[in-house]
């Protein structure tokens, strides 16, 4: 997850952090980095490195609060504060305990510990937690006579822990609360795509965000919610009033007031031609899929209808995008239920959608075989720990179209 420099170093802690520019990492769920470094870049910062969680670059605080607010595909943003070498838990005790907290955390303020440990002294990484709470604890008993309140829930400051091996690294985690979950969704529905993986899979494909996005099997919307936010240019800062940076000594709310003002002013309006269907055989699916709409502002935009995923009106002469998100099937009734319904998906798509881009999001490649259309991308995905795919599909009008009615092949 870090590299490590060739030497220990500190930042200077009679510095405003708000301020100083250091490493800033910026961790997502495995397989989301090209669209976390798309995201990054697009917003003005130099991707230093990347890796398979997440990007590095460098800023300062205040960046990491536009960073925060901004990014869709992104989970935390960790500013580092300091590497050291350790043995044992000791070490990191002795470590954690030599920072001067007094001037990053409020004295009677909340704090959470969180970490990632790979350390063969270590089995249980709440162990590692509570010897860095303590030596923040006590650093602050030390110096300021109060201890700050400390506990599970992410709702204060938040200083996060990596040690593998010898190598340890303390950070200031920026976001609390994943960023990956947006804010909006009051309502799940069964078996929902996290908002994260739903924006990479958009910006993964080939829209063109003017175009129509047909979204058969909506579920509880996200996928037409995301792409309504994508289209408009609406951040998922828009909808979080609380975040870790906001309970740190030296925080300016004025900076987070100013950022969320640019936000609401890139928010595009009345773009031509842009039409968001949304569809679902399922009645309650859709009256929950209209509620999360309207929590996420956007409920104007998407035409949502109760119908047959393949009643689903596709506008014609337009050189748009079809996505569905079928289930995968994981007991032999479903398979061979759904053997059926991957089928009528390939008829669907070749018969309904000629001139698109179709996209089908499955973790079930056997299944993807009966779609009956060769795809011209399989682009990696999970969704938890389910290995997916992307499959893209050109769904050319005329005679070209035939060509690509081939049985699907295994990778």
């Amino acid at each position: 997850m870090v590299v490590f420099a060739k030497y220990i170093t500190t930042f200077a802690t009679n510095m405003s952090l708000y301020n100083t520019s250091g490493a800033i990492t910026i961790t997502c769920n495995k397989r989301l980095t090209p669209y976390v470094a798309q995201e990054v870049a697009e917003l003005g910062f130099t991707v230093e490195e990347t890796f398979v969680t997440g990007v590095r670059i460098n800023g300062n605080l205040n960046d990491c609060i536009r960073l925060n607010m901004s990014l869709r595909c992104a989970s935390q943003v960790l500013y580092s504060i300091k590497q050291f070498k350790a043995e044992d838990a000791d070490t990191v005790y002795k470590a954690v305990k030599s920072y001067a907290w007094e001037k990053l955390l409020p004295e009677d303020g909340y704090f959470s510990i969180t970490s990632n440990v790979f350390n063969d002294t270590i089995n249980n990484n709440m162990f590692a937690n509570l010897r860095v709470k303590d030596g923040i604890v006590d650093r602050m008993q030390e110096k300021t006579g109060k201890r700050p309140n400390t506990g599970a829930e992410l709702s204060g400051a938040v200083i996060h822990l990596f040690w593998k091996g010898e190598d340890a690294e303390l950070f200031i985690d920026t976001s609390g609360d994943s960023l990956a979950r947006h804010g909006y969704r009051k309502i799940p529905g069964r078996a929902p795509m996290l908002e994260a993986l739903a924006a990479a899979t958009i910006l993964a494909g080939k829209w063109d965000r003017k175009s129509p996005f047909i979204n058969p099997m909506c579920g509880s919307g996200t996928l037409a919610i995301e792409a309504a936010l994508i289209a408009t240019n609406t951040r998922p800062g828009l909808f979080r009033t609380n975040y870790a940076f906001m309970h740190l000594l030296g925080y300016n709310e004025d900076v987070y007031l100013d950022e969320l003002g640019k936000l609401e002013n890139q928010i595009l309006e009345g773009i031509p031609g842009l039409r968001i269907i949304a569809t679902d055989h399922d009645k309650m699916a859709i009256i929950n899929a209209e509620k999360n709409a309207k929590a996420a502002g956007v409920a104007d935009l998407i035409e949502f209808n109760k119908v047959d995923f393949a009643e689903t009106h596709v506008p014609e002469g337009k050189a748009g995008v079809v996505y569905l998100n079928p289930e995968y099937g994981e007991r032999l009734g479903e398979q061979e239920e759904l053997e059926a319904t991957y089928k009528s998906i390939g008829d669907f798509m070749k018969q309904q959608c000629k001139g698109y881009h179709g996209y089908i999001f499955t973790g079930n490649m056997e299944l993807a075989k009966k779609i009956g259309l060769k795809a011209s991308r399989r682009i990696e995905f999970y969704n938890s720990k389910i290995d997916c795919r992307l499959l893209e599909y050109e769904l050319y009008a005329g005679t070209k179209n035939k060509a690509e009615e081939l049985p699907e092949t295994t990778e």
